[in-house]
């Protein structure tokens, strides 16, 4: 029964800073379209700070639900629907490609950075809602730190995929792009290997540890 409430309680803890994660970066991107020309996100209600617009079952509840359930949430993952972006809608597509595939982690950066603000105003309230709200920040500072890694990784279709083609030379870009099909199965075999936790745990923790540091966390 003790485990059963402790789960609880870490998925009620959780549950705020994982869903917001997910959905606004998908949001960021949505509105970066929108702001550089494509209006297709707009048109399909996906311009919303709303989370239910962003939620997918899968990938925003049961995915963060089962790893916290088997590995007690030391390491959270999810995705929401993808926010549509047509490319070719943009004004300048090739140079707006990076700012509207770099406002998805420069979402997850701001949202770390106001956790730590969250974290900081937990010590002046009194414990009962201290200790809730700062475990939420500490959760909140690490999914948005994997999140923003994760989706930087040079490898289409994440946004460091996509940042990458748009700084490329065009024949280069074009050759790169097309790893774009392969890019979902390239992401699982990293992961089962081992490869892509050993090269995003340290840039997690270094990006974890240097907004603690330059909020004075610690």
């Amino acid at each position: 029964m003790d485990d059963i409430n402790a789960l609880i309680q870490t998925i009620a803890v959780a549950a705020l800073p994982v869903i917001f994660a997910i959905t606004l970066h998908e949001a960021a991107h949505g509105y970066a379209a929108r702001h550089f020309g494509d209006p297709t996100a707009w048109l399909q209600g996906r311009i919303s700070l709303n989370p239910l617009r962003h939620i997918d079952p899968v990938g925003t509840i049961l995915i963060p639900i089962a790893i916290l359930l088997f590995s007690g949430g030391d390491f959270l993952f999810g995705y929401a629907k993808p926010v549509p972006v047509d490319f070719g809608r943009l004004r300048h597509p090739k140079k707006d490609m990076l700012w509207v595939a770099a406002a998805g982690p420069g979402a997850n950066l701001l949202m770390a950075c106001l956790w730590a603000l969250m974290f900081k105003l937990s010590w002046l309230l009194p414990q009962f809602f201290s200790t809730p709200l700062a475990r939420m920040a500490e959760i909140g500072i690490i999914i948005n730190c994997v999140l923003m890694v994760l989706n930087l990784l040079p490898l289409p279709p994440l946004d460091g995929g996509r940042i990458a083609v748009s700084l490329l030379p065009h024949r280069l870009a074009f050759k790169f792009a097309q790893l774009e099909r392969w890019g979902f199965p390239i992401l699982l075999v990293l992961l089962f290997t081992g490869i892509l936790g050993a090269v995003m745990n340290p840039l997690v923790v270094f990006s974890a540890r240097a907004i603690e540091s330059i909020f004075g966390l610690y």
